[in-house]
């Protein structure tokens, strides 16, 4: 995947950032801080999107691509308790740091599943390149935490590269038409589509879904 030239000098797009669902609430999409909260429950203001994320492959990826597809993040501060098993901070860090091998694992995670499936290593890379890491997993302190975020909402210029499109919008079908079973709103290509309603992936070959549950 490469980046629209029609995105460049623009930082999100407005009215479609992000453009996968989750659990997290989005504050102002020009600030250049994004929280994850893991397991834990918070409410950090101030950022530009923060939500939980509780296992280490489908809700990293929709870290990764919903922070590429807006060039103002440049920060991604990491905090709350780490959900046992699977490691989602961890994973993160790892992702970070080492990449995903060749089979898409997540080199270095400690987590139970660490896999990739559904982004490229261009996204991979672009997310290694344009955000910095800030570990404070096992904070809680909603307080400290939002100071944190204001200390480095100050710190960096909008990433100079435009919105990092990793994900395709797919036209649903008009009203009346039936929808088959592998049907979603945004393909990810080699047949795996995602209603991200739902936060349902779907393999064409297989039609079956695999269910994430409340994820960033």
């Amino acid at each position: 995947m490469t980046i629209d030239p029609l995105n460049r000098g623009k930082h999100y797009e407005e009215g479609s950032w992000p453009p996968l669902r989750g659990d997290f609430v989005v504050f102002d999409p020009g600030r250049s801080v994004a929280v994850v909260t893991l397991a834990s429950n918070l409410r950090i203001e101030n950022a530009a999107i923060s939500g939980t994320c509780k296992t280490e492959n489908l809700g990293i990826e929709k870290i990764v691509a919903n922070i590429i597809s807006n060039s103002n993040i440049r920060f991604l501060l990491i905090c709350g308790v780490e959900s046992k098993g699977h490691l989602p901070g961890n994973t993160l860090i790892a992702l970070h740091k080492n990449g995903i091998d060749e089979k898409g694992k997540i080199i270095g995670s400690k987590g139970a599943i660490p896999f990739i499936q559904n982004l490229t290593i261009e996204a991979v890379r672009r997310f290694q390149s344009q955000v910095q890491l800030i570990n404070r997993i096992g904070l809680e302190d909603e307080r400290q935490i939002g100071l944190l975020v204001k200390e480095y909402s100050s710190k960096s210029e909008p990433y100079q590269e435009g919105p990092f499109q990793t994900v395709k919008r797919r036209t649903r079908q008009i009203a009346g038409a039936t929808s088959g079973a592998s049907e979603g709103d945004v393909s990810f290509g080699s047949g795996v589509t995602l209603d991200s309603a739902a936060w349902v992936v779907r393999r064409a070959e297989s039609c079956t879904g695999l269910n994430e549950s409340s994820q960033f």
